[in-house]
């Protein structure tokens, strides 16, 4: 189906391509586009980092995370100067965080299919997890459907309250177990569940931070297809990332002005920019001796601060330790993508809505380093439509439209035809027959005293007004009576479409895989689905 993301660049990239084609270097539904930019990484991609060094990196790293033998050989393809990548990423979250994460991975090991087969070359997908975020509030917890259709929300506390990357915030022992006890008490009884927990606790046992954990979880989940995992934050990574860092320190000027620019064309054209870009914006954190992710600006003198201009940091101190200690630095949502096109043979990038939405700033930023933009493509949507939630749609005559959009219509709707009494009907009724017998009175005693006029329209109000609350009495005595067909309605609405939210940007994967097994993952992974930028409907 057709969905409304809210972010109108997004569908326009999807459906309306010629819209917003200046914001972008290839159109991923021309296929020449894949020829052209594997040419251009041929030829032009000579500054970038070395191939041998990267998959030695990787390949620590992924088996750290429990590597299968799929990923090392994907790795070990990056060595070649053939292969190619399809990168994507998320922030690492509590047991992966929403069913988006998942959908991200499925749709990078489907593209890198899909594009070694049009090639006739290696692609490898990369999930870039995005270690080096500060903002814990946004990663710390996991949302799951109990079985008495309440959302929970298993949160983990902030161990320190240092604003430092996610990859650098330690989880404790005693912290993972209690957040898999309520884990365990949440998630019914399956056939699954034992298995399930215990993939959990392996996943968090020895474990340090979030980033670990969902590591572990993607290696054993996707690691046979062939997923190779990269932490942002991983410090081996900070040292092949040294040059780049230097060029971004160097050029970090020309590379704001670039993003302005693309910040006014977008408006220009009528969108509303997703990432705000300042004036004087360095895009790049520091880490400070205490660890603090501190964003950079600017001073006008050479130099840059934070934003409140209490710490200055020198152009030269930046360069230093772009050189000396590159895990200082860390790039910021605007300077990731040129980061991730310097480590990797980007062919393609796989986006959600809002991320092609802020990509569309970056593409001067990309020519200005000497790069071009990777083809973007949409990441693949879904929502989960279980069994019982079926039935009962199709109970009460239920599209997935009327679920997703038009359910307190459509449940008021049904109200009102079990209301054998015309309730409505008939109070509506009584109170226009009181108003037409009582007005004309109020204007007659007019006649003896004008006051009596407001005090028998005050009087009437009060009348009307008693009308109406027993009204709303039979109304809750109505809806009383038909209890379990409205809980039903609201088992819809949690399920679909909870708190008004999508769901895979809502519900953790866990309660599903728990009820179901991974059966339903793998045959999305293998299911044919075009890259369209379209949402489906998976039935369970």
């Amino acid at each position: 189906m057709q969905w409304d993301s809210g972010q109108p660049l997004a569908g326009d990239y999807s459906d309306h391509f010629e819209k917003i084609s200046a914001f972008f270097d290839y159109n991923p539904s021309d296929a020449d586009s894949w020829e052209a930019r594997a040419a251009w990484i041929d030829r032009e991609r000579i500054h970038g980092a070395d191939r041998r060094q990267l998959a030695e990196t990787l390949r620590r790293y992924n088996e750290r995370a429990g590597a299968s033998p799929e990923a090392l050989r994907s790795i070990e393809l990056l060595k070649d100067s053939r292969t190619l990548c399809i990168v994507g990423g998320q922030q690492a979250s509590l047991f992966t965080g929403p069913l988006l994460v998942i959908y991200k991975a499925i749709t990078l090991i489907r593209a890198a299919r899909e594009a070694s087969e049009k090639l006739g070359r290696p692609v490898v997908p990369i999930f870039w997890i995005a270690g080096e975020d500060h903002d814990f509030d946004e990663v710390n917890h996991a949302s799951v459907l109990t079985t008495d259709q309440q959302l929970q929300k298993i949160k983990l506390q902030h161990p320190t309250g240092l604003r430092t990357s996610v990859s650098r915030t330690p989880i404790s022992p005693e912290q993972w177990s209690e957040a898999l006890a309520a884990l365990e008490q949440t998630l019914m009884p399956t056939e699954f569940k034992e298995g399930l927990m215990e993939a959990l606790r392996s996943s968090t046992e020895g474990a340090v931070s979030l980033t670990d954990s969902l590591a572990r979880l993607l290696s054993a989940w996707f690691g046979h297809d062939g997923l190779v995992l990269v932490d942002s934050d991983d410090p081996e990574l900070r040292r092949l990332e040294s040059p780049m860092f230097r060029r971004l320190t160097e050029q970090s000027g020309s590379i704001n002005e670039a993003l302005l620019r693309g910040q006014d064309k977008l408006r220009e054209a009528g969108y509303v920019p997703q990432a705000e870009v300042s004036g004087n914006g360095a895009n790049l954190f520091v880490f400070d001796e205490q660890g603090e992710r501190i964003l950079l600006y600017a001073d006008g003198e050479g130099g840059y601060t934070d934003r409140k201009g209490e710490r200055r940091f020198g152009r030269e101190q930046l360069l230093q330790w772009a050189e000396e200690a590159p895990e200082r630095l860390s790039n910021n949502v605007m300077t990731r993508p040129l980061m991730q096109d310097y480590l990797f043979p980007v062919l393609g990038t796989v986006l959600g809505p809002s991320e092609i939405a802020y990509w569309a700033l970056t593409r001067e930023a990309f020519h200005t380093v000497g790069m071009r933009m990777p083809i973007v493509l949409p990441r693949l949507g879904f929502t989960l439509v279980e069994g019982t939630i079926q039935k009962n749609m199709q109970k009460y005559g239920l599209a997935i439209g009327d679920a997703l959009y038009r359910l307190d219509e459509k449940q008021q709707a049904w109200l009102r035809e079990q209301d054998q009494l015309q309730l409505e009907a008939r109070f509506a009724e009584v109170k226009e027959q009181f108003r037409a017998s009582y007005e004309p009175l109020i204007g007659a005693i007019a006649a003896i005293n004008p006051g009596l006029q407001k005090l028998g329209e005050t009087n009437l109000g009060k009348i009307i007004e008693q009308i109406d609350f027993l009204q709303h009495k039979a109304d809750d005595g109505l809806r009383s009576q038909y209890e379990a067909g409205l809980r039903q309605f609201a088992r819809i609405g949690l399920s679909v479409l909870p708190d008004g939210k999508p769901q895979e940007r809502v519900y953790n994967p866990l309660a599903y895989l728990n009820k179901y097994g991974d059966s339903w993952v793998r045959e999305l992974v293998e299911m044919p689905l075009p890259l369209d930028g379209k949402h489906r409907i998976c039935y369970m």
